[in-house]
């Protein structure tokens, strides 16, 4: 039991060193947000709020 969760420590620690230089670049690299965009993510996450308000609401 103790190799498995060393096996997956070392793993974890690979993996995150794999995707860190790009994520880095991702974040670096990505266009500014602006005014309209944030808009465009704030509607579907009420939507779906709103949604499952009135389901809840409905039982």
């Amino acid at each position: 039991m103790d190799w498995m969760k060393i096996g997956w420590a070392i793993l974890l620690i690979a993996m995150i060193a794999v995707i860190y230089p790009n994520a880095k670049r991702m974040l670096t690299d990505s266009p500014k947000a602006e005014k309209g965009d944030w808009m465009s993510v704030v509607l579907p996450i009420l939507a779906v709020i709103g949604f499952i308000v009135l389901l809840t609401m409905l039982v």
